[in-house]
């Protein structure tokens, strides 16, 4: 079964390395371009998954979109069987999809039909699911809607950030894709369709969604926390000038929500019902760095507010 897989970022690398592993015929792995890092923007930077697939001595395709005669008679050429699809990072269209004469599958990190979309695992530690895991769907033209051909599922730790747990679903998803892989050459799998009524939607978050209000429950902060490191960093403003906060705690103490209660080895805000404590902070511009540093540079005291 000769496979092309679609991936680009670390979160598609495992199950890449997996398909290598257990000697899958891979045509091609098609992935996004090089993205133009540093000052001048002048330095290219490829995608992890490139980095893997040019170390295999695999051909490699990198279309702007994956669209339009070209490239999909370039797959064609290929003669493939099946595409798998990890993190690629873009909506793949009829053409495409129709293309491989044993479909195309997908690795979602959410348990179907709850987290569709582009940001499944930050979506669930925001809402504060207790289990989340992966799905590997047959895909088909809707958002992540596909009939699921398998399920893995594992529990969110309780002090879990999203790069933590994005790096345990992706070892799980390349478990689940290989299991999925053998039970389809074999003829055992069991497609079952997703019960629309009952599906949520996880949109790609933004710097917006990321700020703190610290009208909101230290419950609810703590999740805003985790759900973004590393990235975009939940943040608030000291001083005019934003700051991104990260290892969160919740502590039972009271007072104006915004006012800075205490700034030590931890930093600790008041929020609604209770406060929020931090233990590393990220000044606009600066590195990432323990908060007992952090106030020793910055001079901060308590009272101060943060909005």
């Amino acid at each position: 079964m000769r496979i092309v897989f679609f991936g680009t970022p670390d979160f598609a690398v495992p199950s890449l390395e997996g398909l290598l592993r257990e000697r899958y015929d891979i045509a091609a792995v098609v992935t996004r371009p090089d993205t133009p890092q540093g000052r001048s923007r002048s330095t290219l930077v490829p995608p992890p998954v490139k980095k893997v697939a040019e170390r295999a001595e695999l051909t490699v395709l990198q279309p702007e979109r994956p669209v339009g005669d070209v490239f999909l008679a370039s797959l064609r050429r290929l003669d493939p069987d099946l595409g798998v699809v990890v993190a690629y990072g873009h909506i793949l269209r009829h053409e495409l999809l129709t293309l491989f004469p044993r479909g195309m599958i997908n690795v979602h990190a959410s348990l179907l039909p709850r987290f569709r979309g582009a940001a499944p695992i930050q979506h669930a530690i925001l809402a504060g699911e207790s289990f989340t895991g992966v799905s590997i769907m047959r895909m088909e033209e809707g958002l992540d809607s596909g009939p699921v051909l398998a399920y893995a599922r594992t529990p969110i730790l309780p002090e879990e950030t999203a790069g933590q747990l994005s790096a345990r679903l992706a070892d799980l998803g390349a478990q689940a894709l290989h299991t999925a892989l053998r039970d389809l050459e074999a003829g055992a799998l069991h497609p079952k369709p997703q019960d629309s009524s009952l599906a949520t939607y996880a949109p790609k978050v933004d710097r917006a969604a990321a700020r703190l209000d610290w009208n909101s429950p230290p419950t609810a902060l703590a999740r805003q926390v985790r759900a973004f490191d590393p990235a975009p960093g939940a943040w608030t403003t000291h001083r005019d000038a934003p700051l991104k906060l990260f290892r969160p705690s919740i502590v039972e103490v009271e007072g104006e929500p915004g006012t800075v209660l205490s700034a030590g080895n931890d930093l600790v805000v008041a929020a609604l019902g209770g406060a929020l404590s931090v233990r590393e902070v990220q000044p606009a511009g600066k590195s990432r760095l323990p908060v007992a540093d952090w106030v020793r540079g910055r001079g901060i005291v308590e009272g101060e507010r943060l909005t």
